[in-house]
Order: structure tokens, then C-alpha cells, then sequence
């Protein structure tokens, strides 16, 4: 098989949540440790660093990488999903696995593989961990798929456990409170092993992780307590500036109003990284804030896609990220002519919760992404126009853009997002330059 073979048989002969949703979501952990057993156990050939939560955990890994990288580490990312190109999910230094190992890997243990009937996910898993003890890392960041508890990359016991925050989403598999979520995301808490808890207020979900901690006996650092940031302030270069209480002055190229509880995540996971004796200069901690995508890749977060018009992918799609978007399109709506709105969402969120954060006064362009779980445009616009929400409805994300951009001034904002799939049918686009431009450049 060459690489879009592989990637055909991995897409179609097993199950993909990021295509079809809850039929592909396998919990358990036995197919995983039956995978890893075969490789002979290969995530326990290097240090690892786990990170669960709602929001945000995908920013906190990328983050954690490019801090320990930049500290002269040899540095495993696997995170998911993935936006453009499947092999982003798996990355060393920065860098994306290479297709030919896609391809060897699968070629050589598909027939061992298929009697277990590993899901996607599992299967993917197991391949960034072989992946990573083939590259020698030093340490692996390891972003937790779904949940925790049961999720297949829970099965590593890592030198730190990282929950960014909680709320509603997948609720179908986690349950319906956020105690519930919490107990679920609890599960990634290991014996002896520190953890790091996140953007967390609610004490009754705090009482969940501290109960866990106990019972683990795990010491647990919460950054809300602990306060590592001093001040932050969202300048006008659309970056964030932070003083902090232990790392001097810091400036983040990550600019969404949800990057300070991030940052503020990452730093006392930093902490608690040095406290264990790892050398980490806080040269690398100010550089790697400071060039986070260019180190690891990171994708659609608040991201400039385009300029004259600006435009911003961010692949905010629940409510607990709408609530920081919702706040952060206010201030944008202020300084621009027309806010315009490229949105869609998949069928199996809490899509009227969305809507109710999304701004009234723009124009909305609601299309729907290339994948199965999409919630049609027309659906969309509907429930939309019950919340107040106007606009003209696209069959495609790739019309969307054409009619948003063509409609656009130069004094006028887009925003892309509502799924993460809206964004990553709108990245290829704008890479090749198929939507039209009107001759404005790229960012």
C-alpha cells in the first residue's frame, strides 16, 4: 500500500469517531493493552506527560512540547484530531511522523491488528507510542482522546497528569453533570503521580479530582490556588502579555481569551516539572509561549488565516469554549465594519447551548463540514434563526468562504469556526488559495 491506501484502509476498515461519531467510540482499555503488549509495551520506554480536560488540552500539549523541546529535549507530541493531514496527530520536535512509517506500520501488523478490531483511536495510539520509542524521545506529551477513565491512551502511568478544565461535552459518554464529567476525566490520575488541575472554580468538581488525589495518593497542584500569573493582558499585537510570579514576563503568540487559563495551567505544570528535577530555563518557557506554532505545529486557535480582510479560524465547539469566543467576537464586532460569521457544528453537541453565545449582530454564512456527523446547513440555520442568528446557508464550507470573502471589505472580520471540522475543510482552501482573495495576502 502507498500512503492514501494506508490512510483509506485506516479511515474505512475501522471505526473513526472523528467521522461517524458515538458508533466508533469503544471504551476500555483491553484492546489497547493487547496492542501495546504485542509491541512489548512501548510507551514505557520513555517518560511521558498526560493531559485530559474539556477545553484547552490541545494548547496545553502543544505548549508543555515546545517548553520541553526548546529545554533541549527530544520531545513526542501525539494529540488528536487532526485539522489537514492525519500524520499532525503524531509529531517529534515538531515534525510530523513520516508517511513511510505510516505506511510500514501498518503494512506489518494490520493481519495481528484486525482479529482484536481495534478502533481508530486505539490503533493510532499504539502507533505514536512505537513511533516515539522508535525516535529515542526523551519525554512524550500524550493528549488524552475522550474522557479519561476509559480512554485507550490511558494506559500509560506518566511522571505527570494534567486536567485543563471541565464542562459539558460528550455527554453522551461521560454523563450529564460536570461531577460526573469530572469523575471521568479523574480517571486519568494515577498512583503517586502528581497532578495538575486546571481552570476549575467549582468546588464541587474540585471535591471529585481531590477525592481521586487521595485515593491515589497523588499530590495535587491546582493552578486557580497557586496563582502563577500576576497579570495578563491582551495587547493590540493580538497576543497575550503575562507577568508572572516565578517566570519574569511573558509574551503568547496564542491570542483567544482562553489562552490565560491555559498559560496559567502550563506554568504550574512547569512548576511542578522542576520540582521533580527536570532542568527547564525559563529562556525555554518565554520562547516556546513566544513560538509555539512555528515549534510544534499547533493549528486553529484564534489563528490569523488571513489578513485584509482578517480572518480567524478557532476550533472552539462546545459551550465552555464559546464562552471565551463569544466575549473575544464582542471586542472584534467593536473595531470592525461587518462581523461575519462561517459556521457550522456536527450533530451530536449541545448546538442550541452554542447558538445562544454566538453574536447577534453579524452576518452569518452557515454551511456544513465534509464529514458524516455534520449537522446539514439548513438544519443549522433554523435552530440558528430561533436564537436570532441571520444568514444565507452553503452546501459546503468552500462556498461559504467564496461568498464571505467576495462579500467582505477590507475593514470587515471573518470568523471560521463552530467545529473543528468546519476549520479543517477551510484550511486547505485557503493554503491553495481556491478561495478567491481579491489580492489580499495571506497571513
Amino acid at each position: 500500500m502507498n500512503y492514501e491506501e494506508t490512510l483509506h484502509y485506516l479511515y474505512t476498515s475501522i471505526p473513526v469517531f472523528q467521522h461517524v461519531g458515538a458508533s466508533a467510540y469503544k471504551p476500555g482499555l483491553e484492546t489497547s493493552r493487547a496492542l501495546d503488549d504485542y509491541l512489548e509495551n512501548p510507551h514505557r520506554a520513555y517518560p511521558t506527560i498526560h493531559v485530559g480536560g474539556t477545553n484547552g488540552k490541545g494548547s496545553t500539549s502543544h505548549l508543555l512540547a515546545a517548553i520541553l523541546q526548546l529545554s533541549g529535549y527530544k520531545v513526542g507530541l501525539y494529540t488528536s484530531p487532526h485539522l489537514v493531514d492525519f500524520r499532525e496527530r503524531i509529531r517529534v520536535n515538531g515534525e510530523k511522523i513520516p508517511q513511510s512509517y505510516v505506511v510500514d506500520f501498518v503494512e506489518k501488523y494490520h493481519r495481528q491488528f484486525e482479529p482484536l478490531k481495534p478502533s481508530f483511536f486505539e490503533l493510532t495510539s499504539t502507533m505514536a507510542f512505537a513511533y516515539f520509542r522508535d525516535m529515542h524521545v526523551d519525554y512524550a506529551v500524550i493528549e488524552v482522546g475522550l474522557g479519561g477513565r476509559l480512554d485507550s491512551t490511558n494506559i500509560i502511568t506518566p511522571i505527570l497528569s494534567v486536567i485543563t478544565n471541565i464542562s459539558k461535552d460528550h455527554t453522551q459518554f461521560l454523563g450529564n453533570t460536570l461531577e460526573e464529567i469530572a469523575g471521568e476525566k479523574a480517571g486519568i490520575i494515577k498512583p503517586g503521580v502528581p497532578v495538575v488541575i486546571g481552570d476549575v472554580d467549582e468546588e464541587s468538581v474540585m471535591h471529585v479530582f481531590r477525592n481521586k488525589a487521595k485515593e491515589e495518593n497523588a499530590p495535587l497542584y491546582a493552578s486557580t490556588e497557586l496563582s502563577p500569573l500576576w497579570r495578563c493582558e491582551l495587547g493590540e499585537d493580538n497576543q497575550w502579555h503575562y507577568r508572572t510570579k516565578d517566570f519574569g514576563v511573558l509574551t503568547g503568540e496564542l491570542g483567544g481569551m482562553v489562552q490565560a487559563r491555559n498559560a496559567s495551567t502550563v506554568l504550574t505544570a512547569v512548576s511542578v516539572l522542576r520540582e521533580k528535577g527536570i532542568p527547564i530555563p525559563v529562556e525555554a518557557i518565554r520562547g516556546a509561549f513566544a513560538r509555539v506554532v512555528e515549534l510544534t505545529g499547533l493549528m486553529g486557535r484564534w489563528q490569523t488565516v488571513h489578513t485584509s480582510p482578517r480572518v480567524v479560524c478557532d476550533t472552539g465547539h462546545n459551550t465552555g469554549g464559546w464562552e471565551f469566543l463569544s466575549r473575544q467576537l464582542a471586542g472584534e464586532a467593536k473595531r470592525c465594519r461587518t462581523l461575519r460569521m462561517l459556521v457550522g457544528m456536527v450533530n451530536d453537541k449541545d448546538i442550541d447551548g452554542v447558538l445562544a453565545l454566538m453574536p447577534k449582530d453579524a452576518v452569518y454564512y452557515f454551511t456544513q463540514a465534509s464529514i458524516a456527523r455534520a449537522l446539514s446547513a439548513e438544519v443549522f440555520a433554523e435552530k440558528a434563526c430561533r436564537h436570532g442568528l441571520k444568514g444565507n446557508t452553503y452546501p459546503n464550507v468552500a462556498e461559504a468562504l467564496r461568498s464571505a470573502l467576495q462579500d467582505a471589505s477590507e475593514e470587515d472580520f471573518i470568523f471560521i469556526g463552530g467545529s473543528t471540522f468546519i476549520v479543517a475543510d477551510a484550511y486547505p482552501l485557503l493554503e491553495r488559495g481556491e478561495a478567491p482573495d481579491k489580492g489580499h495576502s495571506m497571513a
